[in-house]
Formats: structure tokens, C-alpha cells, sequence
């Protein structure tokens, strides 16, 4: 994907157009400034002319409001140029960030997506409002200033010749130098943000392994870092001010030790030695203004390497070549043949040689120790990751021929993270269908067993969900999660150990609520117990990756010793409970 900021730009063009030509108003006055004052001290207050000193003041008056309009038009059309562009970047990044697959995301880190849409795009929209007030002031004064200089006393102009190299010189180090260690602080930041992150996301599970302690040191050792290093890069702006602040110094020093010699000897008037003194500041603060844009430019040019990363990274799950972008999924039949899978490209397989059918409306069981390849498994179906070899196809159509769309809505999935978000759990339900009824709501909670709790509350399903629905038990979040899978009314719904924090007797009506009124759903449901999927139609006994085992449950206990181990083991644990 070929990327360019000025995307960006465009839509704003006339703001970063007349930012910069209103400022150009105010340099014009700048410059004029220092002239006027010389006149009225050469021309009106040397010869007591009280009237020349009235005319002339009047028009210094009129500069200063000239300046003052184009210097406040010019920072407002600045301030909109950078609101902007930012805006329009950030809701790119945003766009861009949602086409992404677990694998892309995995690949940046959460943190690091949140720097780069939040902080980095500051550090660009700063720069550029920078820019656009001093892009051409800058310049603008520099020339200026230098013609008016040369235009009192050429030879005292010589002085400037001699400072600008150095000062060019000291500009071109700094930023070398100052580049890379705005990548590194910002890189610093993105840990310190993960950091946060974990520990907010996670708090309750901090505080009862009572690892605050644990978790402060790893804070305070994630800011020490990003304080070190961004003072590190900071060092080096810190040291430009000094510098241009020395040879400012240094440079009115010489301008007045032999300005003062040409008005001693008569060549040069004292009001012409103010306004040349100005001008030599003008000049230098000029510089100081370029050497401020750049550096930075160089903080914001580390951020904007970081952000074109994020844009021009295509997901590696797309349906542009998809050849049946219109079909939707209307059975629900599951077929994998031969599939295998891997995180990374050239990994090692967490599934291999994967085979099976699931007829339409038929419910499949997945059983498995740990870390088998369950969620790995369910996860191909949604094409939340792709094979790297074999096909999943639904319907005897390729999941990868489908548009991610029409797939995806065919598809329910309640995740091993039950996850609820901000807001009530009205609106939380309707993300399974946006224009549910109230009636569609409660048919479903019903089912999920949710009902009763949510009518328990005061505000029904009015009340409020803390950020990941804190305010709700374990088991409630399940059930709230299964409702809003239900409200979708798939023609797929799939259960990733969505029931384990659910009591036995809840979890029999909710299966109660599949076989009835789901008879036409394929549900595939992934169990630590074997009592929640042995009424399944057929049962997959997953081992490291493969399937070791596949049938009915009275199948699978004559036949599959694997599975008779789980089965035994879990029924002695309840007998001894």
C-alpha cells in the first residue's frame, strides 16, 4: 500500500496555506519595527521634532495591528491545519488497526497501537502547528532582517557571516544525534504504557496474589527507563538553547563594540545602531526558531516512521480475493481437511493434519488438556487466523472465499476472555444484533439463563457494566457473553469454554436451550467437562495439535482410552467432593 501523509494534508490544504501567509503579515512588521524606531530617534528626537515623532509613531501603531491580526489569524489557521491533519490521521490508523487480524496485532502489541494513535500523532499535529507558524516566519525574518542589516552598514554585516557557519554547524549535530534517541524514548513509552495497561486491566488479579509490591517495582524500573531516556534525548535540546543564547550574546557584543566605533567616528547614526542591534537579534532568533522546527521534526519524524508502520501494514486476512463475496452462510456444515496451523510463519504447529466433519445443526464437542489447540481449532472457522495449510470450509465453501463480512456474521463466537464493555447491559446485548427487540433481548437472555439476574438488579437491563463488566460475577459475564451470541442468531455458534464458570444445573438448561431452540444451529463447543459436551453428536479429542480421538461419547469410552482417562478422572473428583 503506497502511503503519503499529504492524504492527510489535502482536505486542509487552504489552512496550511494561509497559516504560514499571515504569519509572513507579522514578520513584515517585525521587520519594519526596528526601522521606525530609528527614525524617530535619528530623524525626530535628534532634531526635537515633535511632529515627525507623532507620524511616525502613528505608523508604528498601524504595524502593530497589522502584526497583531496576521499574527492571530495565523496561529487560529495553524491550530486548525494540525487539528486536522490529526484528526483525520488518527481515524485512518483507527480504521486501519480494526482490518487487522490477531496476528497483526500481536505483532505491534496493544501498548504499542495506543502510543502510536495517541502520543506520536500528538508529536506530528505539534510540529506541524510549529511548522506552519514558523515555516516561513522563520525564514522570513532571517531575510529580512539580513537585508535591512546590509542595508545600514554592510561591513558591520560582516559579523553575521561569521556566526551563522557555527550556528549551522551546531543545528546539523544536535539533530543527527537527537533522532535516534527520540525512537528509542518513544519505544520506552510504548513499554511503560504496556505496563499500565497490564496492571489496570489486571488489578484484581494483583491484588490477590498480593504482587503490588511485584508490580510497583516493575513500574517504577519501566519509568526509570523512559525518565533516563528521554532525558537522554532531551539533553540535546537542552544544550541549543545555550548555545544560540551564547552566540546571540557574543554576536550584540561585537555588533555594538564596532557599531560603537562607526557612530564615534561619524559613519553611523545611534538609532541606526538600534535598529542594526535588533536586526542582528531578529536574525539569530530567527535561527533558533529553525533549530526549535527541527528538532522537533526529529521527535515527530521517529513518530511518523512509527505511524507509517501502522498504515502501511496490510492484514494478513483479507477477502479481496475472495470469489464468492455475496454468499452468505446459510447452513452452518463445518468441514476441515487437512489442516494445519501456526502462529508465526515458519513456527512450529500448534495443530497438524486436522480432519472432520460437522453436519448442519449438529453439535460438536472439543475436549482437550490445556494448551492442546482447542481455541486454535474454532478460531480457523471465523478466519481469526488462517491455515497455513489444508482448508476450513463451511457450507463446502472455503472460509478464505467468503467475504470477512457475510463470514463472520454467520458466525457466533463466545471467547475464552469473556469480554462485556462500557455502558449498559442493554447496549452491551445489542452488539450481538444492532436493531434487536426487547422482546429478541429477553428470548435470549432467557435461554443463556440471564434473566433472572438481570431483572434482580434495580435497573434491569438498564444497569450500568464497569470497563470489562467488573460490577457482574463470572459467572453472570458467561452468560451475558452466550445472550449477546444468541441475540445474533447464528447459523454457527461456537463455545470456547464459555460455561466453566457456570454451575452444573445452569449449564444443563443452557444446553437444554441448544437442543431446543437452536436445532438448526451447529454449535461447536469447546469443555474442560466432559458432562458439558458428552450429549454432543459427535465429540473431537484433541492431544498436542492432533486428534487422537473421534465419536460419540458411548463411542469414545469403548474406544478411545485417552478420552476414558479425562472421563474417569473428573467423575473421582466429583466423588470426592
Amino acid at each position: 500500500m503506497k502511503n503519503s501523509f499529504f492524504k492527510y494534508i489535502k482536505p486542509h490544504l487552504w489552512f496550511f496555506i494561509f497559516g504560514p501567509l499571515f504569519m509572513i503579515t507579522e514578520v513584515v512588521g517585525e521587520v519594519l519595527m526596528p526601522k521606525l524606531i530609528s527614525l524617530i530617534i535619528d530623524g525626530g528626537i535628534a532634531k526635537a521634532d515633535t511632529a515627525y515623532i507623532i507620524r511616525v509613531g502613528l505608523s508604528m501603531v498601524g504595524v502593530a495591528l497589522m502584526m497583531m491580526c496576521g499574527g492571530v489569524l495565523g496561529n487560529f489557521f495553524a491550530v486548525k491545519a494540525s487539528v486536522g491533519f490529526a484528526s483525520d490521521l488518527r481515524n485512518d490508523i483507527f480504521k486501519r488497526v480494526q482490518t487487522f487480524s490477531f496476528k497483526n496485532i500481536d505483532s505491534f502489541s496493544t501498548a504499542s497501537l495506543i502510543t502510536r494513535l495517541t502520543n506520536d500523532i500528538t508529536q506530528m499535529q505539534n510540529v506541524i502547528r510549529m511548522s506552519l507558524v514558523m515555516l516561513l516566519r522563520a525564514p522570513g525574518m532571517l531575510i529580512g532582517a539580513l537585508i535591512m542589516a546590509i542595508t545600514i552598514n554592510a561591513r558591520l554585516a560582516v559579523v553575521i557571516a561569521v556566526v551563522i557557519p557555527v550556528l549551522a554547524t551546531c543545528i546539523i549535530t544536535i539533530m543527527v544525534k537527537a533522532f535516534p534517541r527520540f525512537n528509542i524514548m518513544q519505544k520506552k513509552l510504548d513499554k511503560l504504557n504496556c505496563d499500565i495497561q497490564e496492571n489496570l486491566t489486571n488489578v484484581r488479579v494483583v491484588k490477590s496474589f498480593v504482587r503490588t509490591d511485584y508490580e510497583k517495582q516493575k513500574f517504577a524500573k519501566s519509568n526509570r527507563d523512559l525518565r533516563d531516556n528521554t532525558l537522554r534525548a532531551m539533553r540535546l535540546v537542552i544544550k541549543n538553547g545555550p548555545i544560540m543564547t551564547l552566540m546571540m550574546n557574543i554576536t550584540t557584543i561585537a555588533v555594538v563594540w564596532f557599531g560603537g566605533n562607526f557612530v564615534m567616528k561619524g559613519s553611523m547614526e545611534i538609532g541606526e545602531l538600534t535598529a542594526f542591534t535588533t536586526y542582528i537579534v531578529q536574525i539569530l532568533m530567527s535561527l533558533m526558531m529553525v533549530s526549535m522546527i527541527i528538532l522537533s521534526a526529529s521527535r515527530a519524524l521517529a513518530s511518523a516512521r512509527r505511524i507509517k508502520e501502522v498504515l502501511t501494514t496490510e492484514s494478513d486476512i483479507s477477502d479481496a480475493d475472495a470469489a464468492c463475496k455475496d454468499k452468505e452462510v446459510t447452513l452452518g456444515k463445518i468441514e476441515f481437511r487437512g489442516v494445519d496451523f501456526a502462529y508465526t510463519s515458519g513456527g512450529q504447529n500448534v495443530l497438524e493434519d486436522i480432519s472432520f466433519t460437522v453436519e448442519a445443526g449438529q453439535t460438536l464437542g472439543i475436549v482437550g488438556a490445556t494448551g492442546s489447540g482447542k481455541t486454535s481449532l474454532v478460531q480457523l472457522i471465523a478466519r481469526l487466523y488462517d491455515v497455513t495449510k489444508g482448508q476450513v470450509l463451511i457450507d463446502d465453501v472455503d472460509v478464505r472465499d467468503y467475504s470477512l463480512y457475510n463470514l463472520r456474521e454467520g458466525v457466533g463466537m463466545v471467547l475464552q476472555k469473556n469480554t462485556l464493555f462500557s455502558g449498559t447491559i442493554d447496549e452491551n446485548l445489542h452488539w450481538g444484533k444492532e436493531d434487536a427487540t426487547d422482546e429478541e433481548i429477553i428470548e435470549a437472555a432467557s435461554g443463556a439463563q440471564a434473566h433472572g439476574f438481570v431483572t434482580s438488579f434495580t435497573h434491569g437491563y438498564d444497569t450500568e457494566l464497569g470497563q470489562g463488566g467488573v460490577n457482574v460475577s463470572g459467572g453472570q459475564k458467561q452468560r451475558l457473553c452466550i445472550t449477546r451470541a444468541l441475540v445474533k442468531k447464528p447459523r454457527i455458534l461456537i463455545l470456547d469454554d464459555s460455561t466453566s464458570a457456570v454451575d452444573t444445573a445452569t449449564e444443563a438448561r443452557i444446553r437444554d436451550t441448544f437442543a431446543n431452540e437452536l436445532k438448526d444451529t451447529t454449535k461447536i463447543i469447546i469443555a474442560q467437562r466432559i458432562s458439558s459436551v458428552m450429549e454432543s453428536d459427535k465429540i473431537l479429542v484433541i492431544d498436542d495439535g492432533r486428534i487422537v480421538g473421534c465419536g460419540t461419547h458411548d463411542e469414545l469410552m469403548q474406544s478411545n482410552e485417552y478420552y476414558q482417562e479425562i472421563y474417569y478422572s473428573q467423575r473421582d473428583k466429583e466423588a470426592d467432593k
